[in-house]
């Protein structure tokens, strides 16, 4: 490596970009600029704070008689320390920083998705474990808090060495070949098939966070997927308004679900109910107690929504079990919603606590031994009720194909009834846009309402 004392520094150079006429310009990013040699070297940081603290670091190497690499700009410690670190350790780095601040999901799709990545920016080195070995190691022990991790398998030890030797160096990411292989990862699921646009828009989200996390701690001097021109599909998150059902399907697929297993479905029915009727969540039904309704004997009724009760892997749960106790999605964490009930729903729920009461801390929906309803018996039960309540074709069409889709059919007939799209809104716990992007195909008559007022401007 060629190296030389020859060092100048320059004054940071503050980026700015134009925000139009009579406006002040937005700094955007600050470049450490120096020469080592007769060579230029720049770097950019997003902040004052990073920059003026890498420019220290550079003139206190510079003092004390270290030398430069001309080919890197860099001190020759400086070069070792960034050559040492690799994209395995910095992932890993990546999720002990963040575990502790997210939700279990989230730590679920944050870990998802490094899993799907690391495999793909390593070196083609000999004796490379199976994959399928090396996601579950991954997603078994190095993707977890160190206090959370099993003791290590012989297995695990051979896929660790491996990875820690094969992994590729930090800054070689600064080339955009490999950004760009590890965005093929994520948009493929296990079977080499394409992924839906939302999950590789989720998963792209959590690999460009990475990237900014090395950026932000001086490990790459810019995102090198800003440099890749890949795009996928867009998902817009519109609702399939094949999947909407009517008020009379909805009725029948609640009789139905009574009469899937002996006790299970008759106990989910009021659950059901809660998703179309009041447009609840999966995860805000689970959640709902005793103390958040107000069910009179005549009249329509309350819910007071305070807590989610989301399902997700054990290990990503503070608590060890599979649901954790979380405030409503999207809001703060005391924040409430209060949701009107039709008395329909006040009658349902009326029932079900005299005929089956509630667990002990007050919940309305719970197995036999007090546990949460498991995502997958939900499934079950909701398969066969619409095994039950529609024709052959129905059940192979996208028509209420998950519980979700209650939810879905609820606020598209709340809007279909005139209801104000801020009052819709507010109990269904959308923002105003969201919602109207969200169920702009669901929202009948508008097509009609067009084609009069164009034929009345046009007679006009």
């Amino acid at each position: 490596m060629k190296t030389s004392y020859k060092v100048k520094f320059w004054e940071i150079r503050t980026n700015t970009k134009s925000q139009g006429a009579g406006k002040k310009p937005r700094i955007v990013s600050h470049t450490v600029r120096w020469t080592v040699g007769n060579r230029e070297k720049s770097q950019t940081f997003k902040t004052k704070g990073l920059a003026e603290s890498f420019l220290s670091d550079l003139r206190q190497k510079a003092k004390n008689g270290e030398a430069f690499g001309l080919e890197s700009g860099l001190p020759l410690s400086m070069i070792e320390v960034k050559d040492a670190r690799t994209w395995y350790s910095l992932a890993v780095a990546y999720v002990q920083a963040w575990w502790p601040h997210a939700a279990a999901k989230t730590r679920e799709g944050m870990t998802e998705t490094l899993a799907c990545v690391t495999p793909v920016l390593v070196n083609d080195l000999p004796d490379r474990p199976d994959d399928e070995d090396i996601r579950r190691t991954l997603l078994d022990y190095s993707f977890l808090p160190e206090d959370r991790r099993p003791a290590p398998t012989p297995k695990v030890r051979q896929v660790l060495r491996w990875l820690e030797a094969a992994s590729l160096p930090l800054n070689s990411l600064e080339d955009p070949k490999h950004a760009r292989a590890g965005l093929e990862a994520i948009s493929l699921r296990l079977d080499g098939k394409a992924a839906a646009a939302s999950t590789y828009r989720r998963k792209r989200a959590v690999f460009h966070h990475v990237l900014e996390y090395a950026v932000e701690l001086g490990e790459l001097s810019a995102n090198p997927m800003h440099r890749v021109k890949f795009r996928k599909v867009k998902a817009n998150g519109e609702i399939d308004r094949r999947s909407v059902i009517n008020p009379e399907q909805a009725r029948e697929l609640l009789v139905a679900v009574t009469y899937a297993g002996r006790s299970r479905g008759p106990m989910m029915a009021a659950m059901f109910a809660c998703m179309y009727f009041a447009a609840l969540r999966p995860a805000e039904a689970s959640g709902l107690r005793k103390a958040n309704c107000h069910l009179p004997k005549t009249g329509w009724g309350t819910l007071t929504l305070e807590t989610t009760r989301p399902e997700s892997k054990k290990r990503y749960t503070d608590s060890g079990e599979s649901n954790d106790e979380r405030g409503l999605k999207h809001r703060d964490e005391k924040a409430t919603r209060v949701v009107p009930i039709p008395p329909e729903l006040v009658a349902i729920l009326r029932d079900h606590i005299d005929r089956y009461g509630v667990a002990e801390d007050g919940r309305l929906f719970r197995t036999g031994t007090g546990q949460t309803f498991s995502g997958s018996a939900v499934s079950m039960v909701w398969k066969q009720a619409r095994s039950y309540a529609f024709t052959p074709d129905q059940v192979a069409s996208p028509l209420a194909q998950r519980p979700y889709d209650l939810r879905h059919a609820a606020v598209s007939l709340w809007l279909n009834a005139g209801v104000h799209a801020p009052e819709v809104a507010q109990r269904a716990g959308h923002g105003v846009d969201v919602l109207l992007k969200v169920y702009a195909k669901c929202i009948d008559g508008q097509h009609e309402i067009a084609n009069k007022r164009i034929l009345e401007a046009l007679a006009a």
